[in-house]
């Protein structure tokens, strides 16, 4: 094993402590969102002042955009305990039953791809928002029974990269609906910069521009990098990140100067030679890209679309002649730009 391929085994561990250092403790350390975080202070204060439970919020956007992030700062701002757990991690009623039965007054639960909750586990979800009570069928056939348990006050946050697989009836119980959208550049560099500082480690100013344009819009991508170039300044330079130290885990990481990863590369390739560029439909896109359809809906895609290298038309994904141009290929639209040159 190589030099290189050494370093970049080492430094893909993760460390959930970091992560968890990194996050933001307050409102004003969570950069971007402003008026998420605006209109999300008002109903935790209006909900202060009526002395009850703050009304239920279902949060959506690509990953890493600070979902879990809000939930954390709602529960420090109403001084209340967060219980966190996901949607497939509830198989049965029994088990959101138990999680339920364990709540205390003022307490909020986070639920993580709440759109992966099953039909019947929505159901009993339904009257607990809506009512507080919680009903259960025990037994079965003639001598089944209800049973129905009093819910003390809590609020359920929901987070969802594909808000659309959400049935109406689960969505109509929150009372608040918020869309995460991508950051700005400038944003990106004010994250950089504040957790470069919480790690005590030193960057140059054409690092973090770097950085940033490599971030895909993203404070978890941010961070990640972050990290990975803190690593690699450590191991093959004095501990402080330079345009240079940046570049070199761009290229081992094999990311672009705009965030592209190769998978994202792969990806536009395959629809080009294997599909003329499109329309192709998701299915036979993850087919071919050997990737399962949700990963390349709620991770790939979302990016792509957003710098504008994919559009989504009635009959299918198509790659755009910006992705043709960033990928030195040509199509027929910028093959004649090129001979006009």
């Amino acid at each position: 094993m190589d030099k290189k391929t050494d370093i970049k085994k080492n430094i893909l561990k993760p460390d959930p402590v970091l992560d968890s250092t990194l996050r933001p403790k307050t409102w004003a350390d969570f950069i971007g969102q402003e008026k998420i975080k605006k209109n999300i202070k008002v109903i935790l204060e209006s909900a202060k002042k009526r002395k009850e439970a703050p009304d239920h919020l279902l949060l959506y956007g690509s990953a890493g955009l600070g979902k879990t992030t809000l939930a954390h700062l709602v529960s420090q701002e109403i001084g209340s305990d967060l219980k966190i757990t996901s949607g497939p991690a509830i198989e049965k009623a029994g088990d959101l039953a138990s999680i339920l039965a364990n709540l205390s007054e003022g307490d909020i639960l986070f639920i993580d791809e709440i759109h992966r909750l099953n039909k019947m586990i929505e159901e009993i979800l339904y009257s607990a928002m809506e009512s507080r009570v919680l009903n259960l069928i025990l037994g079965k056939g003639p001598s089944a029974r209800t049973v129905q348990l009093d819910l003390p006050p809590f609020t359920l946050m929901g987070a969802t990269t594909r808000a659309g697989m959400i049935s109406s009836p689960l969505r109509s119980r929150f009372g608040a609906i918020f869309k995460l959208d991508f950051y700005e550049d400038t944003d990106i560099e004010k994250i950089i910069s504040k957790n470069a500082n919480v790690l005590e480690v030193e960057l140059e100013k054409e690092a973090i521009e770097i950085l940033a344009k490599a971030s895909r819009a993203t404070p978890r991508t941010a961070n990640r990098l972050l990290k990975r170039s803190r690593d690699l300044a450590i191991v093959e330079g004095n501990g402080k990140i330079t345009g240079e130290i940046s570049k070199k885990i761009m290229e081992m990481f094999e990311i672009d100067e705009l965030g592209l990863e190769a998978t994202d590369r792969k990806i536009l390739e395959i629809i080009i030679d294997k599909f003329n560029g499109g329309p192709v439909g998701i299915g036979a896109m993850a087919a071919a890209a050997n990737e399962e359809r949700e990963t390349i809906e709620e991770v790939y895609e979302p990016y792509l679309m957003r710098i504008g290298f994919i559009e989504r038309t009635p009959k299918g994904r198509v790659v755009t002649g910006a992705a043709y141009k960033h990928l030195n290929l040509y199509n027929q639209d910028n093959k004649q730009e090129k001979l006009m040159e």
